[in-house]
């Protein structure tokens, strides 16, 4: 079984993690000390611990976890993707947050070896060139950006197990990338509140799926506004209502519609922006142009609140605005296309990776 793990190029034993005894003979920074501290924790059989949430959708707040739902959650991933002790594991998401705390669990609970790196743009770019993987979970902008920056690593993915993407949208961008890839790539999904993801979806190969899928044993349900309810043994039991609004397929399937408040009334008519941002990455995947972006409203004395597209990096010409239009009226009716285009350097992101819509309206 593994003794020890690697974080950030260095080497720390299990046995003196659990008893913080490499404070003065490895230096560490305050990234390291933090995921430290919860790997000391957990190997010390703490039972609750505090998780922030990340403020996607609202204020970020404090949490408590049981170590044993975070255990089922863990055990749960480990069976979705044939995780066996010795197995190797990339830890490329921040382990102040759910996503990186529960790659840490999955690694200790399941004796993987963990090799752990600091968040940044293209993970494998932080490990030995040699290293080789069986698991990873990313944002979708770190694979994007291994595949556009390193397009010789296709082989190193290919030889994963699976890759799990979670913590933002996948672009149309992404998903048509990914079907040049061999190895079973994921979709999530899932909040703090779940700890980590209750369901899946396929996003490439022959088992490729529109819609998620959660175990027999998550019970999912919807409130009167059509929103996802989970009840499963990472909630307690208990039946948590979510905001998302969904299209329930079967006992344990789902397609994803968007979240309940971001449902804008423009001159009485309902959009969905999450229906508008699907619109929009195909169009501009369709028009060659690559950019990231997101739907919004503006509040419009007429209509009441009048719907605009973010687009990241300098405007588009007349031209090309217009053509993106005339690509958003072949699958958007009239009321849906935005009604002007705003423009930012660099899209604000939440701390775990996501766009972060209210502070991109702020700065616009």
């Amino acid at each position: 079984m593994p003794d020890h793990l690697l974080l950030n190029g260095k080497k720390f034993f299990l046995d003196e993690i659990q008893h913080y005894s490499f404070r003065e003979s490895i230096p560490i920074d305050g990234y390291e000390a933090k995921t430290l501290e919860f790997c000391k924790n957990w190997l010390q059989g703490v039972q609750e611990f505090p998780v922030q949430t990340s403020g996607s959708t609202g204020t970020p707040k404090l949490i408590e976890l049981s170590r044993e739902r975070m255990e089922a959650s863990a055990r749960r991933t480990l069976r979705l993707f044939n995780l066996q002790p010795e197995d190797r594991v990339l830890v490329c998401m921040n382990t102040e947050y759910i996503a990186g705390l529960m790659m840490l669990v999955r690694g200790l609970v399941g004796n993987l070896h963990l090799t752990i790196v600091e968040p940044i743009g293209n993970p494998l770019a932080s490990v030995d060139p040699d290293a080789e993987f069986d698991f990873i979970a990313m944002v979708p902008l770190q694979l994007q950006t291994i595949l556009e920056q390193t397009p010789e690593k296709k082989g190193k993915l290919n030889r994963m197990k699976a890759i799990l993407l979670g913590g933002a949208a996948v672009s149309k961008g992404l998903e048509e990338a990914v079907q040049e890839l061999e190895v079973p790539v994921y979709q999530s999904y899932g909040m703090t509140e779940t700890i980590s993801h209750v369901a899946v979806r396929r996003l490439n190969g022959a088992e490729k799926q529109e819609y998620y899928t959660a175990p027999p044993e998550v019970t999912l349900g919807q409130d009167e506004r059509g929103c996802l309810t989970i009840a499963a043994d990472v909630t307690g039991g208990e039946t948590l209502v979510t905001n998302d609004l969904v299209e329930l397929l079967g006992n344990n399937s789902f397609r994803w519609l968007g979240r309940a408040d971001n449902t804008i009334n423009s001159g009485g008519v309902k959009v969905q922006l999450e229906k508008v941002e699907t619109a929009l990455g195909e169009a501009l995947a369709a028009l060659g142009i690559t950019r990231r972006y997101f739907a919004a409203a503006l509040p419009d004395e007429s209509l009441g609140e009048r719907l605009i597209a973010v687009l990241e990096g300098s405007p588009l010409t007349d031209l090309e605005e217009t053509n993106l239009k005339g690509k958003l009226s072949e699958t958007l009716a009239k009321y849906e296309i935005p009604k002007r285009f705003g423009y930012l350097p660099r899209l604000p992101e939440t701390a775990t990776g996501k766009i972060n819509r209210r502070a991109g309206m702020s700065l616009l």
